[in-house]
């Protein structure tokens, strides 16, 4: 398996679909603010839970999964790490700064966001909040002279490691739409109870309803469970700007797919059971797979309605931001018209949406 600490320069496959009857407009929808979950539910698995697998959705809970799955299906997740990516400082002349580090290359360099009012000269240090000397070098953009993001080396007074740093100094990236400062709590919550490799910055939501006592009772009754990394980059929050789809450029993401979950993904389709993808990053990651026939490596898939699926006949997803390309795809596997009138349904009766919301269960449509 590859190192997932320490991902290669991106050299992403790209696949997309045209989705020629659709338009950015058509993926936009009016959402209640108070709607937008600000906190978790108190429990992991008392998060609501829409069965939109039928014409008609029912009203569950995350807890009634185990009597919607059945014994030989097989559920994926990222098993991907949240890390604190979130640094705050000052620059020489005493602006503020903060970063939000995407990605950890090596040699104590990083990738990161920066929002400061003047950007600083390259070989600029900023001093970062922290009582071990910790800052941060500009080194320049990345990943070339024309990248989005910044690259910088990392360092303190003892010589540790961007991940050690970024754990005792670092906050947790909460989304754009969470609007109090990270605790202690999000700490815990705004990670899965499986994550295994550090390098997200947003966490694969659909996972946090999971905890280990329902992950044993499905494991109990013989639904099979596998893991595969990706990565989820801040873009994962990029807003499409463009009113024809295609014009889209989508983020590049790690990923990887093991050969342990390949093998039973395989023994899944042998024994006639179902794949059910947990979250959409899981079905990014397998469909990227699939296409490229690349068990690891970078992505750019952008799934709209048109694209054929390969892998994922169910999926447990979140309710996404309007106008998103995580609303594309979820349109492209239930259908676009289905979708809609879900979240009109989510919507009337006050559904929590986006990464601390509730959930929904949809499955594949037909061709």
């Amino acid at each position: 398996m590859s190192d997932s600490r320490s991902p290669p320069p991106p050299q992403a496959h790209t696949q997309v679909t045209a989705a020629p009857h659709h338009t950015l407009a058509d993926f936009d929808f009016d959402l209640p603010p108070e709607l937008i979950a600000q906190y978790p539910a108190a429990e992991r698995t008392a998060a609501r839970l829409l069965d939109g697998r039928q014409a008609h959705p029912v009203d569950r809970i995350v807890r009634e999964l185990p009597g919607l799955l059945q014994p030989g299906d097989l559920l994926v997740f990222n098993d991907t790490q949240v890390i604190k990516a979130r640094l705050f400082g000052e620059k020489p002349t005493g602006g503020k700064v903060e970063l939000l580090i995407e990605r950890v290359l090596g040699g104590n360099q990083v990738a990161a966001h920066m929002r400061v009012s003047k950007k600083p000269e390259v070989g600029a240090t900023i001093r970062l909040n922290g009582t071990d000397g910790l800052s941060a070098t500009l080194l320049g953009r990345w990943p070339d002279a024309d990248g989005p993001l910044f690259r910088f080396v990392l360092s303190n007074d003892r010589g540790d490691d961007p991940y050690t740093l970024m754990e005792r100094h670092g906050h947790v990236p909460l989304p754009p739409y969470i609007t109090h400062a990270d605790a202690a709590e999000d700490a815990v919550r705004y990670q899965t109870v499986f994550a295994k490799h550090p390098g997200a910055v947003a966490a694969p939501t659909a996972a946090l309803h999971f905890d280990q006592a329902l992950l044993d009772q499905l494991s109990a009754m013989g639904v099979q469970q596998a893991h595969v990394t990706l990565h989820v980059g801040a873009g994962t929050f990029q807003p499409v700007k463009t009113e024809n789809l295609a014009e889209h450029r989508m983020h590049s993401e790690w990923y990887d797919v093991p050969a342990a979950t390949q093998q039973a993904l395989a023994d899944c389709r042998a024994r006639g059971g179902r794949v059910v993808a947990v979250g959409t990053t899981t079905v990014r990651t397998l469909e990227s797979w699939a296409q490229s026939g690349q068990a690891s490596g970078e992505t750019q898939i952008f799934i709209t309605p048109g694209f054929a699926f390969q892998v994922v006949d169910l999926l447990v997803t979140n309710f996404h931001l309007p106008k998103s390309t995580l609303m594309m795809l979820v349109s492209a596997f239930a259908g676009y018209e289905p979708i809609m009138a879900l979240y009109r349904h989510a919507i009337a009766q006050g559904y929590r949406f986006f990464s601390y919301g509730d959930a929904m269960l949809l499955a594949r449509k037909g061709p």
